[in-house]
């Protein structure tokens, strides 16, 4: 699986320029691309996806008598990305595997991940939380910090696997949130994720939808207790 550090960013960017004028994505457009990621979904299907979606629609602009509407959230692009991705697919059937010589990411250095390690377990360590999830935090910090302490004394390690514990990790403490919220709470963050879904369910698979309510259930729980995300493609490159 490759990874694409910049796979939010490039996104984000593009959907921007293509739409033309800058809009903010929205915690539900930032759970979709959660799921596209999570779904291995290469970076290059999603782009191709979202031209696509934007050709058809300046496409009916020109041929509509009245003004059509702005398109304001990438879930309007779901479809058309799923589209992309088969048929990268069937063009990828009987393609000869090419070898994978790719080093390490630039800006992935050790000293900079092992600090993004330790900020985080920090922000954790400060935040407020009521029980079961304080003790889960707790694990999660002293776990970040022992990861950034092995990390240093290696000479080689992956990327990759380092953000498959952190994905673990991550999932740990957010069902400890889940479990520690207050039921009110959570009832309007499933019917706010509702709401804003509601345009775009005729563009989008039942199982994605799913996915997609988890990751704005999830973003917004940590949010809310100012937590931070783990994984390494939210690690800032300035």
């Amino acid at each position: 699986m490759q990874n694409y550090f910049n796979y939010f960013t490039e996104i984000e960017e593009r959907f921007q320029q293509r739409r033309g004028s800058l809009l903010m994505l929205s915690t539900l457009d930032w759970a979709l691309i959660e799921t596209w990621r999570e779904a291995g979904v290469p970076l290059e299907a999603v782009l191709r996806g979202i031209d696509n979606a934007f050709d058809k629609h300046d496409a009916k602009a020109l041929r509509a008598t009245t003004r059509t509407r702005k398109v304001n959230g990438l879930a309007w692009c779901a479809q058309s990305v799923m589209e992309a991705v088969e048929q990268a697919m069937e063009a990828s059937i009987g393609a000869a595997p090419t070898p994978n010589t790719q080093t390490a990411e630039s800006g992935f250095e050790t000293e900079r991940v092992g600090r993004y390690l330790d900020d985080n377990a920090a922000a954790i360590e400060s935040a407020k939380l009521t029980p079961p999830a304080d003790a889960m935090a707790s694990e999660v910090a002293a776990r970040l910090r022992a990861l950034a302490t092995g990390l240093r004394g290696e000479t080689t390690h992956s990327l990759e696997e380092l953000d498959r514990t952190l994905s673990v990790l991550e999932e740990k403490m957010f069902a400890a949130l889940m479990t520690a919220a207050p039921e009110d709470e959570l009832v309007a963050l499933r019917e706010q994720a509702a709401r804003e879904l509601a345009p775009y369910r005729g563009k989008m698979q039942a199982v994605q939808i799913k996915q997609v309510q988890q990751q704005f259930l999830q973003k917004r729980l940590l949010e809310a207790r100012r937590l931070p995300r783990l994984s390494l493609f939210y690690m800032s490159h300035e």
